[in-house]
């Protein structure tokens, strides 16, 4: 727990009373926080108190209380055989499992056999669709969501990175309203009716695990596009052993990826002291493992674990605020030139930072450890082997989101086309 330093026990055991929460929460005369005696603090209010006393909640108000809102239904167990473990809480969303997955990963990594395997344990009936492709389509879902109904399914999982588990929410949708066609997937509703949905991640990037978004490609548009829709899956089961399959390629693409909404996340106008603390201790686990992606050395079982649980909480992170630029500029990039989304997020990544107030630039660099937005951007140049984008591209994507307002709001600077240009063209 966290106390105002008027109402800290002197005792050296810190055995603290309601008052002493009382004054944190409504105590507007005292503002200042101590991190004496931390040792026997819950871990999260460790990093709260971190991030206050170390002054990066300074764009606040005088007053370090917010109207704050938090809200991830999602249960999260991360662990060694978690599906195993878990089994009779993962059988007990349905009678009737849709599987979604991609083509192989799921059966490389061991992760469908866990599965079906809690399943039949339970005398649960499944089936599996795997025909998600990267990116996954609108007429993906459509196809996916006819093969549910064919075989009266009443729950969805998800084994994979965000393309399996973004495209299990929209099919989740689709199958809960029978009588919808695709058109509605972009409708805004009140309320969205679906299925129970289960997400087992098996890369380290996309977050889709706890967050209540989608993404899918449009191709009458000729980009990717988030649902309106928002479906936060009821439980997901986060094993590190399934990332041991994937390349180092796919290691590396999707834990920028990560790196990407924690910078977006903590780089928004709608950022809080909650957003913010899962930011804090996913930059610093993200870190610890960094060196692992410039192949200096071979990954380890902590290396995996630490790149999974950054994922995570930059989806816990996301989920509260949303994502900003760099990814609004990304996914023209990745629909035209077919760049991989964690890659084409990374490459606008320098640049929204360099744009940021110092203070923030500072805070970031620090946390992930790099002195300078140069050394960070050789980083990104050496995980990623990413080339200079064609000029005309840049101004394409540039061009979409400057007329983007709701996103621009997000930016926690003044943005208007010349300030996104030089994001996009921080490489020049």
């Amino acid at each position: 727990m966290l106390f105002c330093c008027d109402c800290l026990s002197k005792k050296k055991d810190m055995i603290y009373t309601s008052k002493c929460m009382s004054c944190l929460f409504g105590c507007a005369k005292h503002k200042q926080f101590t991190k004496q005696r931390l040792k026997n603090m819950d871990i999260h209010y460790n990093i709260l108190l971190e991030v206050c006393t170390a002054g990066k909640l300074r764009n606040q108000a005088d007053d370090w209380r917010q109207n704050m809102k938090y809200y991830i239904p999602t249960k999260v167990y991360q662990e060694i055989d978690a599906v195993k473990v878990h089994a009779e809480e993962l059988a007990g969303y349905g009678s009737y499992a849709l599987i979604v997955t991609g083509k192989y990963s799921a059966r490389a990594n061991g992760a469908l056999a866990d599965v079906e395997a809690a399943l039949d344990a339970y005398g649960k009936k499944h089936v599996q669709y795997d025909g998600i492709e990267e990116n996954p389509s609108v007429e993906t879902v459509m196809k996916a969501t006819e093969f549910g109904k064919r075989n009266g399914v009443d729950f969805v999982i998800a084994i994979g990175g965000g393309s399996p588990m973004d495209a299990a929410k929209a099919i989740a949708i689709m199958l809960a309203n029978p009588e919808k066609d695709a058109e509605y997937l972009y409708e805004n509703v009140a309320h969205t009716k679906a299925l129970p949905v289960v997400t087992i991640p098996t890369t380290c990037g996309t977050g889709s695990e706890v967050t209540g978004v989608a993404v899918l490609t449009v191709h009458a548009k000729r980009t990717k596009a988030s649902l309106p829709h928002r479906v936060f899956p009821v439980l997901a089961l986060a094993d590190p052993k399934y990332l041991k399959t994937a390349s180092k390629k796919v290691i590396g693409q999707t834990a920028i990826d990560a790196l990407g909404h924690m910078i977006e996340s903590y780089l928004n106008t709608t950022a809080t002291d909650y957003s913010r603390m899962f930011v804090d201790q996913g930059l610093k686990v993200w870190a610890r493992s960094k060196d692992a992606l410039l192949g200096m050395r071979e990954m380890t079982d902590e290396d995996y674990s630490n790149f999974l649980l950054a994922s995570t909480l930059a989806g816990m992170a996301i989920a509260q605020t949303g994502t900003t630029i760099p990814h609004s500029l990304s996914y023209a990039i990745t629909y035209e030139l077919g760049v991989p989304h964690g890659i084409a997020i990374g490459y606008f990544l320098p640049g929204y930072i360099r744009e940021a107030d110092i203070a923030d630039q500072e805070y970031l660099l620090s946390t992930i450890g790099f002195s300078s937005v140069d050394e960070f951007a050789d980083f990104f140049q050496v995980v990623s082997d990413c080339g200079i984008l064609p000029e005309e591209n840049i101004r394409q994507v540039v061009d979409i989101v400057v007329e983007n307002k709701a996103k621009l709001a997000l930016c926690p600077y003044p943005l208007d086309k010349e300030v996104l240009l030089r994001i996009a063209s921080w490489r020049k």
